[in-house]
């Protein structure tokens, strides 16, 4: 038997490729970070522009005021914004499904078309587009996959990114407020746990990322502090003008 007559080899479904993708399309990661880190950013800034012109009770009740209503903003935003992004790709489903009805010949063409630009041969590209072409559903995803980028079974959920959202912003709102919470009332102890919180999530997020674990936490506190500053010094000019 020579090496050509051998039988195929077929592929070995327990084998590991070493590696897996996070979710990257804009689904719980996205909105739980954006949740935290303004959720951090924007009280901390908060309780340092009202601490400017203010006693301790008026920044507790202003910063739990914040946590509230940036919170709840947030989670509704976010379910908002994921929605009509899953609506519009719903949009597009339905004008490549009626594309695939009404001229499939121009579509099967198109598809050759692309596959040649990536690498297959002529002979191959119309093999896998017939295959391809065969399920209309899987036709359509493939379709807008290589068009625009976008795979519609894979549609982050507008109620998980929501309660993300809403979870995180209070968990990040929460941290430059532990210290009037216990009664201290120190706008330096707030501004530290501000910006411990804001090292420890920007780090976190270099876990997903894989960028530098310093990098990422001197980037987040970098721009807190710039929020923090700019508040403070709005929040000392009003104070003296009242």
């Amino acid at each position: 038997m020579t090496e050509s007559d051998a039988p195929a080899q077929q592929p070995d479904p327990s084998y590991d490729v070493g590696h897996i993708h996070p979710d990257v399309s804009g689904g719980w990661l996205r909105a739980g970070t954006f949740g935290a880190m303004d959720g951090l950013g924007t009280n901390t800034a908060l309780i340092a522009g009202v601490a400017a012109a203010g006693n301790a009770q008026t920044v507790m009740l202003s910063g739990v005021a914040g946590l509230l209503a940036g919170a709840f903003s947030m989670a509704l935003g976010e379910y908002t914004s994921v929605t009509t992004a899953n609506e519009q790709i719903d949009s597009e489903v339905d004008i490549e499904r009626r594309a695939q009805r009404s001229r499939p010949l121009a579509e099967r063409a198109e598809l050759i078309g692309m596959l040649v630009n990536i690498g297959m041969t002529e002979g191959t590209a119309q093999t896998a587009a017939d295959e391809i072409h065969r399920d209309e559903k899987r036709a359509v995803n493939f379709h807008l996959s290589a068009e625009i980028g976008l795979d519609p079974s894979e549609k982050p959920s507008p109620r998980l990114a929501a309660i993300a959202s809403f979870v995180m912003f209070a968990t990040g709102a929460v941290i430059p407020l532990i210290p009037y919470l216990l009664g201290y009332g120190s706008l330096a102890a707030g501004l530290a746990c501000g910006a411990v919180g804001l090292l420890v999530v920007g780090a976190l997020t270099a876990r997903f990322t894989r960028k530098p674990v310093w990098w990422a936490a001197a980037r987040q506190l970098m721009f807190g502090a710039v929020a923090v500053g700019a508040t403070y010094a709005v929040g000392s000019l009003i104070g003296a003008a009242v």
